[in-house]
C-alpha cells in the first residue's frame, strides 16, 4: 500500500500510513489542502472557456499550447474584468484551492485582466532582441538552384498550398513536393507546426521547407511568432523559407528565415527556377559561347594564316639556303688564303732552294772546277804536301777520276 504519509519529509513517524495505521479520508484530505496551500499565489497565461458571470465567475482556464485546462473561480469581481468572454487571452492570478470535502481542486481567481496587443507586441519584441543576440537572425543558408523535393508545411485545402503548388508546377513541371498539413493558428498551430518542421528537416530527400500561410490578421498570424516554432526552424538543418504573407506585422518566424517571402506565390517563385527563363538563358549562353568560339577559331586562324605568310615558313629551305652559301662563301675565303699561303711558302722556299743552290760546292764543280783528295779522302789544298805518286782522287762535276802525283 501507498505510503501517503511519505509526501511530507518532515512528518512525524506517527503520522506515516500503513496498512495497520490507515489514515481516515478527511486526514488524507486535510493532508493534501494543507500541501496545496502551500503553493500560494500563482500568475498563469491562458484561454478562457466556459465563463459565466452572475454574482460570481466560473469557467476554465486552457493551456495555449498542449492539452491541459483547469477549472478556475472567483468570489470577489472587483479586479476580474467582466468583458471577458470565451476564446480570451488572459493573464490571472490564482490561488490553488483544495476542497476536502467532495475532494475538488478550483484555481480561485484574485485578479485577471485580458493580454492586450501592446504587451503581445513587447513579448514579440523581447523575442526578436533574444534571437538576435543568439546569432539565430545573422546566419542564411543559401537556397538550392533546383531542390529535389520541397517541404511544404501549410493549412489543408489552403489557397496557400495551391498557390505554391501551382505556381511551382508552372515554372518547373517536374518539380516535387511533400506536403504536411497543419492548423496556422489557434493554440493548438503552435505543436503541429513544431512537429510538421522537424519530420521535414529530417527527411533525407527534402532540401528546402516552405512554412506557407495566405495571410490574416495579427492575432491570427501570432502562431509564426511562437518561441517553440521559431526554434525549430532556426534548428533546421535546411534552408526554411517564411511565405506569411503579411507585409504589416511580420510575424518572427521572417526574422530566422533564410529567405522571407511576401505570399505563397513569391515563395513558389523564388525557391523554384522558371524552366522557360532558364531555357531562354542557355539559348543565349550557348549563342554567344559560338559566337566567342567562332572569333576565337577566326583569330587563330588569321594568326596562323601571318605566321604561314613569313619567309621562314613559306619556305623553310630558304635558312639552310642562306647558311650554306654563307658556308661556301667562308670555305672559298678558306682555300684563297689557304692558297695565297702556300703561294707564298714555294716563293720563301724556292728563293731558299737557290740560295742553297748557289752556296752549294756542286754549282763550283759545275763550273768546271774540281775537288783534290788522296785516297784515304783528305782534301789536297797545298800541292807541296803532295809527294811523287801519291794516289789521288779527283772530283769533278760529273764522277770521280784517279791520278798519281808526279
Amino acid at each position: 500500500m501507498s505510503d501517503l504519509g511519505s509526501w511530507g519529509a518532515e512528518a512525524p513517524a506517527s503520522k506515516v500510513s500503513t496498512m495497520e495505521t490507515p489514515w481516515p479520508v478527511s486526514r488524507l484530505g486535510s493532508t493534501i489542502k494543507d500541501y496545496i496551500d502551500r503553493l500560494g499565489f500563482i500568475w498563469v497565461e491562458g484561454e478562457i472557456t466556459k465563463v459565466s458571470f452572475t454574482n460570481s465567475m466560473f469557467a476554465s482556464l486552457r493551456d495555449l499550447a498542449a492539452e491541459s485546462s483547469v477549472e478556475i473561480h472567483a468570489w470577489n469581481l472587483g479586479k476580474i474584468d467582466q468583458a471577458i468572454k470565451q476564446g480570451d487571452r488572459v493573464v490571472a492570478l490564482v490561488k490553488p484551492v483544495y476542497w476536502p470535502k467532495n475532494g475538488k481542486l478550483t484555481m480561485q481567481v484574485y485578479e485577471m485582466r485580458k493580454v492586450g496587443l501592446g504587451e503581445l507586441l513587447e513579448r514579440i519584441e523581447r523575442l526578436r532582441s533574444q534571437l538576435a543576440a543568439e546569432g539565430l537572425t545573422q546566419v542564411k543558408q543559401p537556397l538550392p538552384f533546383l531542390p529535389n523535393l520541397i517541404g511544404l508545411v501549410t493549412g489543408k485545402d489552403s489557397d496557400a498550398e495551391k498557390d505554391v503548388l501551382q505556381n511551382a508546377r508552372l515554372r518547373w513541371p517536374e518539380v516535387r513536393f511533400r506536403v504536411i498539413h497543419s492548423l496556422v493558428q489557434g493554440d493548438k498551430a503552435a505543436p503541429q507546426l513544431v512537429e510538421a518542421i522537424k519530420t521535414l528537416n529530417a527527411d533525407p530527400e527534402v532540401d528546402v521547407i516552405i512554412v506557407a500561410r495566405g495571410g490574416g490578421s495579427f492575432l491570427d498570424l501570432l502562431v509564426f511568432s511562437d518561441e517553440s516554432v521559431v526554434r525549430a526552424a532556426a534548428a533546421t538543418t535546411k534552408p526554411i523559407v517564411s511565405a506569411i504573407g503579411h507585409e504589416n506585422d511580420r510575424p518572427v518566424l521572417d526574422d530566422v528565415a533564410d529567405l522571407r517571402a511576401s505570399t505563397p506565390t513569391d515563395a513558389a517563385k523564388r525557391v523554384v527556377p522558371d524552366v522557360i527563363e532558364e531555357r531562354r538563358q542557355i539559348a543565349l549562353l550557348l549563342q554567344r559561347s559560338t559566337v566567342q568560339l567562332t572569333n576565337r577559331i577566326n583569330s587563330g586562324m588569321d594568326f596562323v594564316q601571318q605566321m604561314r605568310s613569313r619567309p621562314i615558313l613559306a619556305n623553310p629551305f630558304t635558312f639552310i639556303a642562306q647558311r650554306s652559301q654563307e658556308l661556301g662563301l667562308s670555305v672559298d675565303r678558306g682555300r684563297n688564303a689557304f692558297g695565297n699561303l702556300l703561294a707564298l711558302e714555294e716563293r720563301s722556299i724556292q728563293h731558299l732552294r737557290q740560295q742553297v743552290k748557289a752556296l752549294s760546292p756542286q754549282s763550283t764543280l759545275d763550273r768546271g772546277y774540281a775537288v783534290l783528295r788522296t785516297s784515304d779522302g783528305r782534301v789536297v789544298n797545298d800541292a807541296s804536301a803532295v809527294k811523287p805518286g801519291t794516289q789521288l782522287k779527283i772530283r769533278v762535276a760529273k764522277g770521280d777520276v784517279s791520278a798519281t802525283a808526279n
